[in-house]
């Protein structure tokens, strides 16, 4: 009878151990923020729920990653400096903004720089998209693992658009870049650089005529409820970049960084996969939601427009990095 009392109580001793250990452990896991712009089931969010679910597992449940979707945590720009201050510690975005802090990111949102995704990906994965995640070290920002939106398309609620000549005087809600805005000026548009948490409602209350995203932004936003026309002007390549903030990172053990690049580099594979998903399937989804959809587009009166905007950036800008990444691209 003494035996079984003195067992039943070290039992009851051990499971208090263990429950103790659990909120132990509990209490000591630190919350990492995880913000992006777009909704809960863009592939922003897919990248978001790899890069939570790798950190995790690899931490032994050290790190737990919170997503904050859909801009919750500000528009890219504001995201951006709250990693440089450190009131974000993860951020998924579009290189739109990023040229702002980082000049040398601005080489990438080039119009028709790169001819396909086989090619973009190569050179983001080659040693110049590892110099250009490094460089951002010198801006109070941590280069984790180089993401994707996809090619850009030009959408209006206006006309439809097979040449420059069709989107003179639309006003196309651009991204916050120098380099963006100057192509659409040299179509004729009307560039209207703003924060993409404002824009549907732009859309819908006929602030701007147009935008221009990747099929995965446009499905993820249902874009089709505030636009007609659809051009598959495939105008630019635009990657996303996974960064964090230097406060949070250069806190931590060597290990431990490296469970953030290896989380940010699951983020960016699970993000292209399904970038490439959507690619095929976008299109007819948008079709079947009321949008029309112009697919016969001569690109070569399009990249004849915005050949200025290739001159303007080596005037300001230079020339090696470009040249270095057109040498690559064309060896990929």
């Amino acid at each position: 009878m003494k035996t079984q009392f003195v067992r039943h109580a070290l039992t009851a001793a051990i499971g208090g151990i263990t429950a103790a250990a659990l909120v132990a452990n509990a209490q000591a896991a630190q919350e990492v923020s995880l913000g992006h712009t777009l909704s809960s089931t863009s592939h922003y969010a897919v990248g978001a729920q790899a890069f939570k679910e790798t950190l995790e597992e690899l931490s032994g449940g050290a790190f737990t990653v919170t997503e904050y979707a859909s801009g919750a945590l500000g528009g890219e720009r504001e995201m951006i400096e709250g990693l440089q201050i450190g009131t974000v510690d993860v951020v998924i975005t579009s290189t739109g903004p990023l040229g702002n802090f980082v000049p040398e990111t601005y080489v990438l949102d080039l119009p028709f720089l790169f001819e396909s995704y086989d090619q973009a990906r190569c050179v983001l994965d080659s040693e110049l998209g590892g110099e250009l995640l490094e460089k951002m070290g010198q801006h109070d920002l941590v280069g984790l693992a180089w993401s994707e939106n996809g090619f850009r398309h030009l959408t209006n609620s206006r006309r439809e658009v097979t040449s420059p000549s069709d989107a003179e005087g639309l006003r196309v809600r651009t991204m916050e870049n120098e380099v963006h805005q100057e192509a659409f000026r040299q179509m004729g548009a009307r560039p209207t650089p703003m924060a993409f948490p404002e824009l549907f409602t732009a859309l819908q209350q006929g602030v701007v005529d147009g935008q221009e995203n990747p099929i995965t932004v446009i499905v993820a936003t249902n874009f089709w409820e505030v636009q007609d026309h659809l051009s598959l002007t495939g105008h630019v390549y635009s990657p996303a970049a996974v960064l964090g903030s230097p406060l949070l990172l250069d806190g931590l053990s060597d290990e431990e960084r490296e469970w953030f690049h290896e989380a940010a580099r699951a983020s960016a594979e699970a993000t292209r996969g399904e970038v490439s998903r959507l690619e095929e399937e976008g299109v007819a989804l948008l079709r079947d939601n009321g949008m029309t959809v112009n697919t016969e587009i001569d690109i070569g009166p399009f990249q004849q427009a915005v050949e200025p905007a290739y001159e303007i950036f080596t005037r300001q800008h230079g020339s090696e990095m470009l040249e270095r990444i057109q040498e690559k691209a064309a060896s990929c």
